[in-house]
């Protein structure tokens, strides 16, 4: 008898208006739920995808500015070294070896030891490091190729026996008076050593993300933060897509499966100098965990709005569909991108008002996200062109500089001033004092010089202790020039106290200006330079 009460209640309410209404709008709840799940997660999985690319291509490119740099570095010293050598010292091994050696302790930018190998049968002329094993020469790709090119050579890594470490052979031609090439100078670097390519190995993007390093030219990994891969050879084509495109030419992002089955999100860019490219990679489910929580989010979310709105339908359900009506109504127009995605209004304190509030601190959110971002590549960018130890522009902002002053001296008629300026007696200062105190007078003088000059004329950190200073818009250069280097060696002369020891350098200054000593950036610095070494050997300090 209760059970046929209850069924009669129950078939009751299904026929009556309030339950037609509610599962009407229990429907439409469902329905605009998944609408907005699915549209907003494509939004967002394309929006934090493309900050994603941008940032780790970012990444990819600064960490590749950086080996390109230390490469340079390495093949321009071997190329001066090179052309220092005494030649006449080559029938004597143990000279050579001792010049070598001091070269290396203080450029010590090859690891493993400079030697100087004879081009006709191999042999090993002098060392800078005897204590290591023997360099592999037979066989070798550099010794092959140093003599066929008369070019510098990039030699394929391997693996040593005694320590297990990957290295690197960098070789350049050493040629006698007549320019013949007779020997070859090669430096020796492992991978991982600190001052090369150790933070490929150390570093990671993101929290489970890495680098690899590739050599396409002798197909294996140089270096990576797996160190599993150092040295094992490429995929074989058709393997990996993205990497294929890379292999072609391709720079810049995409989204691939490695080998073991993980799909990442991977960024190129060019190492030019040595023919590499860098791959800065990170798995997807990293990338876009941000997407997987902010949906997980809605999901809660949508529930507890579920719940509620069946609660508030039964007591108000006039009065609550019309905020409701009119929130969806909005979302829907900034989905279709037929207004400006903007916080949605909060009419009140309950449900819908939360869910109001969830979609605008979502919103918030991104737009952190999006801000950080041009911050860090601001902040990037900046470290690009400026010395990270004085603040000043670095070599690459100089010749840039440089380049402008040319074209506007060129343009106008008007003459300009170079600037080279070397530190006498720094080196004792950082051998006695510590790298502290040499740091310190670094930054010293470069308040000192920049004390000193007008705010169009430029002064850049080149070098350890190597400064410029681009002097711009000058009637008479010359005399201009010479006033200003004595001004900077009188004020940068001035005492610096570090922990109570009075410390004081003295600047050789070589003057190049234009047009009269030059009409082109190589033949300036190339002036001042050879000037500032002339001042530098008579005791002088402005030529």
């Amino acid at each position: 008898m209760g059970f046929d009460r209850v069924a009669a209640r129950l078939k009751r309410l299904s026929r009556s208006i309030i339950f037609k209404l509610l599962a009407l709008a229990l429907l439409m709840v469902a329905l605009g739920f998944v609408g907005r799940f699915i549209l907003l997660r494509t939004i967002l999985t394309e929006d934090v995808g493309a900050l994603s690319a941008a940032h780790q291509l970012s990444i990819a490119e600064y960490a590749a500015r950086d080996v390109e740099d230390k490469v340079r570095l390495r093949l321009e010293l071997l190329t001066n070294l090179a052309a220092s050598l005494p030649i006449q010292a080559l029938a004597g091994p143990h000279r050579l070896s001792a010049w070598l050696s001091e070269r290396h302790a203080a450029l010590p930018f090859f690891s493993h030891g400079l030697h100087l190998v004879q081009v006709s049968d191999g042999a090993v002329l002098a060392t800078s490091r005897p204590d290591r094993p023997p360099l592999p020469v037979a066989g070798s790709d550099w010794f092959k190729a140093v003599p066929v090119t008369g070019a510098a050579h990039i030699g394929k890594p391997y693996r040593q026996d005694d320590d297990g470490k990957v290295v690197l052979t960098m070789a350049v031609p050493v040629r006698d008076q007549a320019g013949v090439i007779t020997a070859i100078l090669t430096g020796t670097s492992a991978i991982n050593s600190p001052n090369f390519l150790y933070q490929l190995a150390e570093k990671k993007v993101g929290e489970t993300g890495g680098f690899l390093l590739i050599d396409p030219r002798d197909g294996v990994f140089i270096a990576a933060t797996d160190p599993e891969r150092v040295l094992k050879p490429l995929p074989p084509p058709g393997l990996n897509p993205l990497h294929d495109r890379a292999m072609a030419g391709f720079r810049g992002s995409g989204i691939t499966t490695n080998v073991k089955g993980v799909e990442e999100m991977s960024a190129i860019a060019s190492v030019p100098t040595p023919g590499w490219f860098l791959v800065a990679r990170v798995p997807t489910a990293e990338a876009f965990k941000p997407v997987d929580h902010i949906m997980s989010l809605v999901i809660r979310g949508g529930v507890v709005v579920s719940v509620s709105v069946i609660t508030i339908l039964l007591i108000m359900l006039p009065h609550l569909f019309r905020p409701l009506t009119q929130a969806a109504r909005q979302l829907h127009h900034m989905a279709r991108g037929e207004q400006e995605i903007s916080p949605l209004p909060v009419h009140s304190e309950d449900e819908v008002g939360e869910v109001a509030k969830g979609f605008n601190f979502l919103l918030g959110v991104l737009r952190e996200k999006e801000e950080a971002l041009r911050q860090s590549e601001a902040r990037m960018t900046h470290q690009a062109y400026h010395d990270m130890l004085t603040g000043l522009p670095n070599r690459t902002m100089f010749e840039d500089r440089l380049d402008q002053a040319l074209m506007r001296a060129q343009r106008q008629g008007q003459g300009f001033a170079l600037l080279y300026i070397d530190l006498d007696g720094f080196k004792p200062i950082n051998d006695s004092n510590g790298h502290q105190a040499g740091d310190a007078m670094l930054r010293h003088v470069a308040d000192c010089l920049t004390g000193q000059l007008r705010q169009t004329d430029t002064v850049a950190r080149i070098g350890g202790d190597e400064f410029t200073v681009l002097l711009t818009d000058l009637d008479d250069p010359a005399p201009t020039a010479a006033r200003i280097a004595q001004q900077c060696r009188t004020i940068a002369s001035q005492p610096l106290i570090v922990d109570g020891t009075e410390l004081s350098v003295d600047l050789s200054i070589g003057i190049a200006c234009y047009p009269q000593d030059g009409r082109s950036a190589g033949e300036l610095l190339r002036h001042a330079d050879h000037a500032m070494y002339q001042v530098k050997g008579q005791h002088k300090s402005i030529a």
